[in-house]
């Protein structure tokens, strides 16, 4: 079952989705799209998540330069990571690109899910760093989906910078030993994070 949306979280409106947007235009045009045509909201169509990799091994100018800025993001070894990427992610919802395990850890881009759970491959090849024995074509244990390139965002979003507002202290992001690589982002989070980097531009300091 997919998360259910906190009472206190503010519903998106159709006015609303520039600012979910970070006022990117392309990615207003990709929401207004997804909620045409039908009478649910775009509450109920798209949920938002965080994805970490380490910059040194694949960061989001790797994402901008694959064939269609598009890659399926494989190597996912925790079973709880797992069960989000084969279950709950969906084609269309939006994902924070975060640098992890970096000099600065920071949430620099937006991507867009543009293939669901399918089994990852890289760990049926004896050759990949990622290879696991047990998992099997015909019975896989480790999945991953496609991740499309949508925008940087204007100034990245540093951890240190999260950990200054109590509104977000609850993304597991910021929760002490949490080392999940994929997170679940409530919408009313994604909204206050992209506050901060509207913040962000204004503020020679970054809002540190």
């Amino acid at each position: 079952m997919r998360r259910s949306l906190s009472p206190l979280e503010p519903l998106v409106q159709d006015e609303g989705l520039q600012r979910l947007c970070g006022g990117h235009p392309l990615l207003h045009r990709l929401l207004r799209r997804r909620g045409e045509g039908t009478r649910k909201s775009t509450t109920e169509t798209m949920h938002f998540w965080l994805m970490k990799s380490e910059p040194s091994k694949f960061s989001i100018d790797d994402l901008m330069r694959r064939a269609g800025q598009t890659e399926p993001w494989d190597g996912v070894r925790n079973y709880q990571a797992r069960n989000l990427i084969r279950d709950e992610i969906k084609v269309g919802d939006l994902a924070f690109f975060y640098h992890s395990n970096c000099e600065q850890p920071a949430i620099v881009g937006i991507m867009e899910i543009v293939r669901e759970g399918y089994p990852d491959h890289t760990a049926f090849d004896p050759n990949n760093k990622h290879y696991d024995p047990k998992s099997k074509p015909e019975m896989p244990s480790w999945y991953r989906v496609d991740v499309r390139f949508r925008r940087k965002l204007t100034r990245a979003v540093t951890l240190a910078q999260l950990r200054m507002y109590p509104e977000i202290a609850n993304v597991p992001l910021l929760r002490h030993g949490n080392r999940l690589s994929v997170i679940p982002i409530s919408i009313a989070e994604w909204d206050f994070i992209l506050g901060l980097e509207r913040a962000a531009i204004g503020d020679p300091s970054g809002g540190s």
